[in-house]
């Protein structure tokens, strides 16, 4: 099978993609024949040795998000060949992952993929939908409280805002002026532009601060400034995190694999109170493009391989 791989440390050119061998599943696990691969971020920290470098071992898979159906079952495993699927294949180093002809992978990364939907689409919920929503329980938010998520058009934010909706809480939006429609459209009470300060942009609504922050776009300290005394910070990124303050609790989320959240998420998308964005397509064969067109950003949506 081909599958999108790095064997050293550089730039989207050190992305290529391999002939290897097909991945046979093991007791508990599936094989999944997979129609869409979304790219994210975590793919570039892999071919730029952000994780570990692949030149200790021979090649080293990309890929965090996947759909398609199930092709083959492993011992113990009662579902059936031609279920479709949807896949967070967590671990970060591995020879073969999501971005590829086929993906073996456990019963703890999948779900059932949103009955109807293209599995283009569907591909772009498991990992970025599991961050927000894993981010939205560390913010002890109540009905009429109030959030910021920064960054809120992109991927993590787009869902986090959709998600936070459905808690009753009321949004600070931030994004491009462009944005404002979209975000509105999807549960922000109030929008603020990125280009504004904002801190003091914040305050024109919440004047005394905002109850919680969920930083989908790693600002750190000028979104921290936007908290209420006592409140909380909660950012996607580790190396971003600010120094607290004020009585803010800080704090850092990361997804890893729950079947049960990704069965629901799953289910949101299937009723309409998730959307799912692919901004661009790129066959498996252009996945060095499709990597250096990560490295670009710009774009709203998930950038998709299909095999």
């Amino acid at each position: 099978m081909r599958a999108v791989v790095v064997k050293k440390i550089g730039e989207p050119e050190a992305v290529e993609v391999l002939e290897v061998p097909l991945p046979e599943p093991g007791p508990l696990e599936i094989r999944v024949k997979v129609a869409a691969a979304a790219l994210n971020p975590a793919d570039a920290a892999v071919w730029s040795g952000f994780f570990a470098s692949p030149e200790e071992v021979e090649y080293t898979g990309l890929g965090l998000d996947a759909a398609g159906t199930i092709d083959a079952v492993g011992a113990g495993v009662l579902l059936k060949v031609g279920t479709p699927v949807i896949v967070f294949d967590a671990p970060a180093l591995r020879p073969t992952k999501a971005q590829a002809e086929y993906l073996v992978t456990d019963l703890n990364s999948i779900a059932l993929a949103p009955e109807g939907m293209d599995l283009t689409l569907a591909a772009t919920i498991p990992l970025n939908a599991m961050t927000a929503s894993m981010a939205l329980d560390h913010l002890p938010l109540r009905p009429r409280d109030t959030l910021l998520v920064t960054g809120a058009a992109g991927a993590v934010g787009g869902y986090a805002v959709e998600l936070a909706r459905t808690r009753g809480v009321r949004i600070v939006a931030q994004g491009r002026p462009e944005d404002e429609e979209f975000l509105r459209s999807r549960g922000a009470t109030w929008f603020v532009s990125r280009d504004e300060e904002l801190s003091d942009a914040v305050r024109r609504f919440v004047p005394e601060g905002v109850d919680g922050v969920l930083d989908a776009a790693a600002l750190g300290a000028p979104a921290l400034a936007a908290v209420r005394d006592g409140g909380t910070f909660v950012s996607v990124r580790f190396d971003t995190l600010p120094a607290p303050e004020r009585g803010v609790s800080v704090r850092h989320t990361a997804a890893g694999p729950e079947p049960t959240r990704l069965a629901h998420l799953s289910a949101l998308a299937e009723v309409g109170v998730l959307t799912p964005r692919v901004a661009r397509i790129y066959p498996l064969s252009q996945a060095a493009e499709a990597h250096a067109q990560l490295t670009r950003g710009s774009l709203r949506g998930r950038i998709v391989l299909v095999p």
